[in-house]
């Protein structure tokens, strides 16, 4: 993994269709020929292949050009309400967006399972999962240790091949003003200690931000020569039958 550039398009779904795709070119035209697409299997709890066959056929075509798809939750909305601290941190990590904290182990395991049999019955078969703005649980990490071949958080990817691999995401944050104040100089910091895997998440809203298109492009300059893979190949995935 040495020398490699994983680069994530988070919150991929009917609404984000258009920015998602005009992201998806952007990065080719930036020497990106691999990426890891997010894929949330109902937002708004409409299952996506309900809403946008357009998005279905897409995302195909870009598995099949050497993309992989990871399950982002189900609705990637918060679907209760944690107990504090729990909420304060979660509220930090993700605001709405944070689905899992609070949630019991049943609820937990449903969402999952549910988001994955969605993503299913549209022949998109993912191999990991992400969840909505990193907000994990011990009750998720378990539940998603038995059912993917790998699962990333802000600091690592946990895989069943490998174990635990070490790289902090580089993600800029847009919720609040202060993060869009602060996380580009953070990130830009950040990527000067990148380790073997240099990781650089992507979201929609980024592109609403010169400052952050702007950090965007710097991170991508930092990383020429790298070789772009997927989290599936992190994982130890070779093939997607593997």
């Amino acid at each position: 993994m040495t020398g490699t550039l994983a680069v994530a398009i988070h919150d991929v779904a009917p609404r984000s269709f258009e920015r998602s795709r005009e992201i998806r070119q952007w990065l080719s035209a930036r020497g990106v020929t691999q990426a890891t697409l997010l894929v949330i299997p109902a937002a708004e709890l409409h299952p996506i292949g309900e809403r946008s066959p357009g998005l279905i056929a897409w995302l195909r075509g870009r598995v099949a050009g050497g993309d992989s798809v990871a399950q982002h939750g189900l609705s990637h909305r918060a679907a209760a309400r944690a107990a504090w601290p729990r909420s304060a941190l979660a509220h930090w990590q993700g605001a709405g967006a944070a689905e899992f904290p609070g949630l019991d182990a049943v609820e937990t395991r449903q969402r999952v399972e549910v988001g994955l049999r969605l993503l299913r019955e549209v022949e998109l078969d993912p191999l990991g999962f992400v969840a909505p703005g990193y907000a994990y649980t011990r009750t998720l990490r378990r539940t998603l240790t038995g059912t993917f071949r790998w699962f990333a958080d802000l600091r690592g990817v946990s895989t069943r091949a490998h174990g635990r691999v070490a790289g902090t995401a580089l993600c800029l944050g847009s919720s609040t003003t202060f993060k869009r104040a602060v996380s580009p100089a953070v990130v830009r910091a950040a990527a000067r200690a990148t380790g073997p895997i240099m990781r650089i998440d992507v979201h929609p809203a980024d592109f609403d931000h010169p400052r952050h298109v702007a950090t965007l492009e710097a991170l991508l300059e930092r990383a020429r020569g790298r070789r772009a893979i997927t989290y599936d190949e992190i994982g130890g995935c070779a093939e997607r039958g593997d």
